[in-house]
């Protein structure tokens, strides 16, 4: 586990959300630093099974029968205080601070804390309930704090200086110059150079940060689950039977018997948007769905993003900064809010265009079709569908029918053992503990070698108290410093559970979904790096390697042998795939706009005086009408429930970083479409590995990806891949 210290600072209270700290095993240590560590570690843990080491197969596993809130708070608590200890014993060393006993020993830290964490993310996005965001509320501050007594303890700082500064330097591996660079940066860059009152006000803003992420994420949540629009069976024309069955099972668990439950969460709203008949109805789910956290009530986001807004301000001030985009963005890729804007700007107005385009084709049908409209935007994804089958003769349903959920994942595991060389095993259930009985787990296993890589948990259908959308996580990643290598890969999603003995059948964009999801699963699950830290990413890099998966769902070997009909067990027609590949490019101005939208707005929220800014509500519509936002589509994250940037920092500033990691997945998906194997090219997919997924954070992304490419990544390929014009 690498040090809580290193996660982002004001995070801490929604880590999990996003992606649970790894966690590793304490082995070999022989310098007598690392023996004080492990002694001040070890020698107080309770016997909370939280903080226990994991024991049984794969070199130990959560324990998820055994794990209860009951012993949550005492066992952050005690961790916080373990972690402590540690950190103490590094400082307190007598001998000149270096890489083993200063920057290593932080590598080893905080094991139990990070075990902690392994089952708080699970209680925050999977299973979560009233009681555990009570907790979540209560001990929030409190990590906020802790975290603080790190990055601002001046003699731990001092030591990490002395080894970034130190003549040691120079003749360290250069992945553990990196290392060195990281932990440096990750003091420097979170208030470890402020001093007196400056340093207590910045630690006072963590603190409240981490409450009002905490709560913006409840907020959501609760609007999840409690605006659910009941069907009666006059209300289901233009459904899909799978769908209807479905919704039917989701009205029977919420105890409606006979109705038919339509969820807040994007899997059933979208489904339900593109195909139902009942404009009305349809209107009625639009904005359940887009006033999450936007309904004046007490669970309302608005007052939560101006003060998070404000703080976040005051602290890059603190640290020198003119704005909180231009301290986020210092490290990553793009460098500077400038160059993202100049990305996302020159896609802007291609994609306005489009959709302008799409709207006059759904209005001539709507016309056409005597229905009396204006297009509005629970609107689009209805006549786009209708406008989809009329051009291409493509109909979603009929898509649908050949992309059973477990056929996916079967396509997925070919993929991985075509690239990647990896086995999948279903274990048996009971083997490993589970925190939900529709959760399953695979043994990854090297195919040459026959050596154990990890385990694959897949959690795959919606419920209440788990949070929607879809995400990949890991309990605990590669690492060989300690011999810790066995991998714990999570994939999380939101399908709608069948009904028994019914197929799940997918659209193609949830399919495309779901292989994305488990690139980042192959991402952790390939790793060959050396220490904890160097198991991160860089945020608009970390989305790339996902969105390049994506690209195998369309191949041949999958479409040939994965891609059956649900009855027929027939494999996808050619007249049908080349119907797809003709539509490829179809309703890309949604596609691209709804997400540009959100992405510019983090933006401009992140790049602008919080003084300037006022009510969010009001600040975000006349945002986008500055910026040309056609009336009808709508961000797909509007602000009240943009978790991404509100409920935590991973993505705030960043949620630019899917577009700049789809420059680098065109350009990719362009070197394999040119190789002579195409896209199962075997030169080609060791250079993948090698260069792109293995070395994880261990390697500068740009030049991991000119190894990877021969050249830098050319935006004309983005353009080349949505169909838009390209300007030379």
């Amino acid at each position: 586990m690498r040090n809580v210290l290193l996660m982002s600072v004001a995070g801490l209270a929604v880590l999990a959300a996003a992606c649970t700290p790894d966690s590793e095993t304490e082995t070999d240590m022989t310098a007598a630093n690392d023996a004080q560590v492990e002694s001040a570690a070890e020698a107080t843990m309770s016997d909370n099974v939280l903080l226990a080491e994991w024991s049984g197969p794969y070199q130990g596993v959560p324990n998820f029968q055994s794990a209860t809130l009951a012993g949550l708070r005492s066992a952050v608590e005690e961790g916080m205080a373990l972690n402590l200890a540690e950190v103490d014993a590094i400082v307190n060393n007598p001998e000149p601070a270096s890489f083993e006993n200063t920057i290593v020993a932080l590598e080893r830290a905080g094991q139990p804390l990070g075990r902690v964490f392994s089952y708080w993310g699970i209680w925050s996005s999977n299973v979560s309930t009233p009681e555990f965001r009570d907790i979540q509320r209560e001990l929030s501050p409190q990590l906020a704090a802790f975290n603080s007594r790190i990055t601002q303890n001046e003699a731990l700082f001092s030591r990490v200086r002395a080894v970034y500064e130190g003549a040691e330097m120079s003749g360290l591996r250069v992945d553990q110059q990196r290392l060195v660079q990281l932990t440096y940066d990750g003091f420097a860059r979170n208030g470890a150079t402020l001093e007196g009152e400056a340093a207590e006000r910045y630690a006072a803003i963590q603190q409240r940060l981490a409450e009002l992420h905490t709560q913006f994420s409840n907020n959501v949540l609760h609007d999840e689950e409690n605006y659910v629009t009941y069907l009666s069976a006059d209300q289901l024309s233009g459904l899909p039977s799978g769908f209807v069955q479905a919704s039917a099972a989701a009205a029977s668990a919420r105890g409606q018997e006979g109705q038919y439950a339509i969820t807040n969460t994007r899997s059933s709203m979208s489904p339900f948007l593109t195909f139902s008949d009942e404009r009305e109805l349809r209107e009625q789910v639009w904005r359940n769905y887009y006033s999450r956290g936007d309904n004046g009530d007490e669970f309302d986001n608005n007052a939560i993003i101006t003060e998070i807004l404000q703080l976040r301000h005051e602290r890059i001030q603190l640290l020198g900064y003119d704005n909180y985009a231009q301290w986020r963005l210092e490290n990553r890729m793009a460098g500077t809010p400038e160059r993202a804007l100049e990305l996302m700007e020159g896609v802007w107005g291609a994609a306005v265009a489009r959709i302008e385009e799409e709207v006059a084709d759904m209005q001539a049908l709507a016309d056409a079709d005597g229905a009396g409209i204006t297009i509005e935007p629970w609107d689009y994804r209805y006549y786009a569908e209708k406008v989809r089958q009329a051009r291409y003769d493509l109909d979603n349903n009929e898509v649908a029918q050949y992309l059973q959920l477990d056929n996916l994942r079967e396509g997925m595991f070919y993929v991985a053992g075509e690239l990647f060389g990896f086995d999948f095993r279903a274990l048996p259930v009971g083997e490993v503990s589970v925190w939900h009985d529709t959760v399953r787990v695979w043994e990854v296993t090297n195919r040459e070698t026959g050596e154990h890589v990890g385990l694959w948990y897949l959690d795959p259908f919606a419920r209440q108290g788990k949070r929607s959308g879809a995400w990949a996580n890991s309990f605990r990643s590669h690492t060989t410093f300690d011999g810790q290598t066995n991998v714990l890969a999570t994939n999380n999603s939101n399908f709608v559970e069948p009904a028994p003995g019914e197929p799940v059948l997918v659209s193609w964009d949830d399919a495309e979904t779901f292989f994305h999801e488990f690139g980042h699963a192959l991402h952790y699950l390939s790793s060959n790096v050396a220490y904890p830290t160097l198991n991160g990413g860089v945020r608009d890099y970390t989305e790339f390697q996902s969105q390049l998966l994506e690209r195998w769902l369309s191949t041949e070997p999958v479409i040939a042998n994965y891609l059956v009909h649900a009855e027929t067990g027939e494999p996808m027609p050619e007249a049908l795939i080349e119907r797809i590949n003709e539509a490829a490019n179809f309703n890309q101005g949604f596609a691209t706009g709804e997400y540009l939208a959100s992405a510019l707005m983090d933006m401009v929220y992140h790049t602008t005086d919080p003084a300037e800014i006022g009510d969010p509500d009001t600040f975000e519509r006349e945002t986008l009408e500055r910026l040309g936002m056609p009336s009808e589509i709508v961000m797909r994250h509007r602000s009240p429930h943009f978790g991404h940037v509100f409920s935590g920092e991973g993505y705030s500033a960043g949620y630019y970083g899917y577009m700049w990691a789809d420059v680098l997945t065109a350009d990719a998906a362009e070197a394999f479409e040119a190789a002579p194997g195409g896209y199962y090219d075997a030169e080609m997919a060791q250079r993948l590995v090698d260069y792109l997924f293995a070395p994880r954070n261990a390697m500068d992304p740009a030049e991991a990806y000119r190894l990877f490419r021969g050249r830098d990544a050319e935006v004309s390929a983005l353009m080349r891949d949505r169909g838009f014009p390209v300007t030379e």
